[in-house]
């Protein structure tokens, strides 16, 4: 079955009632557990896979399985926009630029963009998927432990300079992060690590927590103690609820980079929307030209991430489908979902169940285009969460965050962890020390700590041997081009400012 044949197939059952029913479900779904802070894709594909076994042909259960993860990435923007809570780590970086939009009464076209670049992104990703699952597949399994070690290097040396005036201190929060990622149980040895006899921190400490208390209860602590916070959520009016000319122009370009890169880091082993995020973040403030608008409401920060990690949820389905390799957890719930079906993901799906794949595909173009319909009308109402007045606003987002936290693990523990992060947040804020950097590196810390040993094994114990393999010495090259013109750019930016000042 070639790719006109397939498609054409792939449409003629996505289409059919109890399949558009299913895809629609799914996304609508995966909008609103994105919406909600605390809720992700992962637990209600969970939850939701013992119903999907239930329909009489198995692509209607997994149409619905994977509406709700690439829907989550849809609605995982509305709450960093409008609170300032990230639901997952992928929405991070949207915080940054799209709630600085939503104080200053943009909410509504910051809202507007993310659906439309989640929509752009979503549809280069399914073309993408559609005809380079095989070849890009077989790129990203060239991937072994030391290029993606290589990666984890280059990712943290763009992550220190993402936010704030001062790349110590994004450097500082950066280790702060990692830190955190490795107390509990190490994996390999089996000895606890800085858990000071805590048997609740064997376990580690798990992101949502921490995220939840840097970025929700420190606004909240912020709202209490500083009056002048009431007045930064401006009323939002009906004609700013979509984006003017000029922020369409500034979007589009960071909405298409943003699909293109997301996409192939989605085809690499890892938290591929979250690397994904923080790379087309970093991208888009060395292209522009308003650098110093970054951070203070940019509409680029909010469209190039947007794109970025709507593509890569697309980009991970190419190995999962083409190989049967899933590179993240809602990727391994789908694969599980197959398997009950007793349908094998790899090469042989096509030969096999072409129309599985080929089904799949076809609904998220649907699923995409639904998305949009959905989310665009809505924009109004998840706008006037931001119209609300923080006395009212900031109790039901306190439940949402406590709820939320519990919700994950059903531990009490999670919860003082929570109001621990948001107290030292708060400080953290007054003292300009930027955030995004120790969530990011706590969520890509272990990670790059087993990449790391698994490298040292592979190399026996000679590091230098990475300049020796293609993919990592490229990676590295491109790690000190960058460090060398971050540091060159600084130097000159300093000496013409002695040169102005000596005159």
């Amino acid at each position: 079955m070639n790719g006109l044949e397939g498609i054409l197939n792939g449409f003629s059952q996505a289409l059919t009632l109890v399949n558009l029913i299913a895809c629609f479900v799914g996304v609508l779904l995966g909008t609103i557990i994105g919406v909600l802070p605390g809720l992700g894709p992962t637990a209600t594909m969970s939850l939701l896979l013992p119903i999907t076994l239930n329909f009489n042909e198995p692509v209607t259960g997994l149409i619905m399985l994977a509406g709700i993860w690439y829907g989550a990435q849809y609605g995982g923007s509305t709450t960093s926009i409008l609170v300032n809570i990230p639901g997952e780590a992928a929405s991070v970086m949207t915080c940054i630029d799209g709630n600085q939009m939503a104080k200053k009464g943009r909410a509504g076209a910051a809202l507007s963009i993310a659906a439309l670049a989640s929509f752009i992104a979503g549809t280069v990703g399914i073309i993408g998927l559609q005809f380079f699952a095989p070849p890009l597949a077989k790129a990203a399994l060239s991937f072994g432990p030391p290029e993606y070690l290589c990666l984890m290097i280059l990712a943290f040396t763009l992550l220190t300079n993402l936010t704030g005036s001062s790349p110590t201190k994004g450097l500082l929060m950066a280790f702060v992060g990692f830190f955190l990622g490795t107390i509990g149980t190490d994996s390999q040895t089996g000895m606890n690590r800085f858990t000071l006899g805590s048997a609740d921190l064997m376990g580690g400490i798990d992101f949502l927590p921490i995220a939840m208390g840097l970025f929700g209860i420190a606004e909240i602590i912020s709202v209490l103690i500083d009056k002048e916070s009431n007045q930064q959520l401006e009323k939002v009016r009906f004609k700013d609820l979509f984006p003017n000319k000029e922020e369409l122009k500034r979007s589009s370009k960071p909405m298409f980079r943003g699909s293109i890169l997301g996409f192939f880091i989605g085809l690499i082993p890892g938290p591929g929307p979250t690397i994904s995020t923080f790379i087309s973040y970093s991208l888009e403030k060395r292209l522009s030209k308003i650098k110093d608008q970054f951070g203070k409401g940019a509409v680029e920060g909010v469209a190039g991430p947007e794109a970025a990690n709507n593509s890569a949820v697309t980009g991970s389905l190419v190995p999962l489908l083409a190989l049967g390799i899933p590179f993240a957890p809602p990727a391994a719930l789908l694969l599980a979902g197959m398997r009950m079906q007793n349908i094998e993901a790899g090469p042989m799906l096509f030969q096999q169940f072409p129309n599985v794949f080929w089904g799949i595909v076809a609904s998220m173009y649907l699923g995409n285009i639904m998305l949009l319909i959905l989310n665009l009308p809505l924009v109004g109402f998840f706008a006037k969460i931001a119209s609300i007045k923080p006395m009212f606003l900031m109790p039901v987002v306190s439940i949402l965050c406590l709820i939320g936290v519990y919700s994950v693990r059903n531990n009490i523990f999670d919860i003082w962890i929570m109001l621990l992060a948001g107290i030292i947040g708060f400080f953290l804020r007054r003292k300009n020390y930027p955030v995004a950097p120790l969530i990011l590196a706590l969520v890509l810390g272990p990670t790059t700590e087993s990449a790391f040993r698994n490298s040292l094994t592979i190399l026996n114990g000679n590091l230098s041997s990475l300049f020796e393999r293609p993919i990592a010495a490229v990676l590295l090259a491109v790690t000190i081009i960058y460090l060398i013109a971050t540091v060159g750019r600084k130097y000159i930016k300093l000496k013409k400012l002695n040169t102005a000042v000596s005159k």
